[in-house]
């Protein structure tokens, strides 16, 4: 497994935002987390990327235990993330978003820089190639030279995902990628994402889209009240009473 999320609990207060959570995803492959709004999924996410520490419980990446590193911590050993909220730089160009997601994986040593030394200036050539490598891989390298801002929204979720490939990651969370997207836009990232998997990478992927969930993940789990209420595979998951109840808010036999 190259994630074990062994009994999760976050506080807030007096509010428990998970309760227990467990979690394994399987390297390589797209791995679905879903649930209700206010299930706790963002929460998790955040625990998983070094943002918000757990209360108690374990976190272990491919054996390791990393509940309670920061993010840049996590980052360094492959974990990167979008936001449900895109979060970009919008003055600087799509090529200079992307260059700042690889601060983990660059040597970038201060006196050649300083001094604008040769081998300063190889090493910046190599990270713009490989930065629009990102951008190609994403389908907007034509964009590389634009502000970001001038980017459209569904634009923007691709560049988001280009720096979060910059950092060379092992695992990449996925926060609501098509979210305010419309079909084609949704059809879209859905081949970007399996593209991904195919190459080996492992997702985890947080989606109210249950289509775009059902057609893209090998395993699922479903998140409610901040517990988790089963895993399976998209049919086991779809056909489960319980998450039938907690979406539509009535048994499976009325539904």
């Amino acid at each position: 497994m190259l994630l074990q999320v062994r009994d999760v609990t976050r506080t807030f207060g007096g509010v428990k935002a998970l309760d227990g959570v467990c979690l394994e995803v399987e390297k390589g492959g797209v791995h679905g987390l879903i649930g209700p709004n206010g299930a706790g999924k963002t929460t998790l996410i955040n625990i998983l990327s070094g943002i918000t520490a757990p209360s108690s419980g374990e976190v272990l990446l491919d054996g390791q235990a990393v509940h309670g590193l920061p993010a840049h911590r996590l980052a360094a050993m492959g974990v990167a993330r979008t936001f449900q909220n895109i979060r970009i730089f919008p003055a600087m160009t799509c090529l200079e978003n992307v260059m700042a997601g690889q601060h983990m994986v660059a040597s970038r040593p201060f006196f050649p820089r300083l001094f604008c030394l040769p081998s300063a200036r190889r090493r910046e050539k190599d990270q713009r190639i490989e930065a629009l490598a990102c951008l190609r891989r994403v389908g907007i390298e034509a964009r590389a030279d634009f502000p970001a801002k001038a980017l459209s929204y569904g634009e923007r979720r691709r560049l988001e995902i280009a720096r979060a490939l910059a950092s060379r990651p092992r695992l990449l969370l996925l926060d609501e990628p098509v979210a305010g997207m419309r079909q084609k836009g949704v059809q879209e990232m859905g081949r970007l994402v399996q593209s991904l998997a195919a190459e080996g990478m492992t997702l985890l992927l947080i989606e109210h889209n249950m289509a775009f969930v059902m057609g893209l993940c090998s395993r699922i789990t479903v998140l409610n009240f901040g517990r988790t209420l089963t895993t399976g595979n998209p049919e086991q998951v779809s056909h489960h009473s319980e998450v039938i109840e907690a979406y539509l808010g009535v048994s499976e036999s009325h539904a």
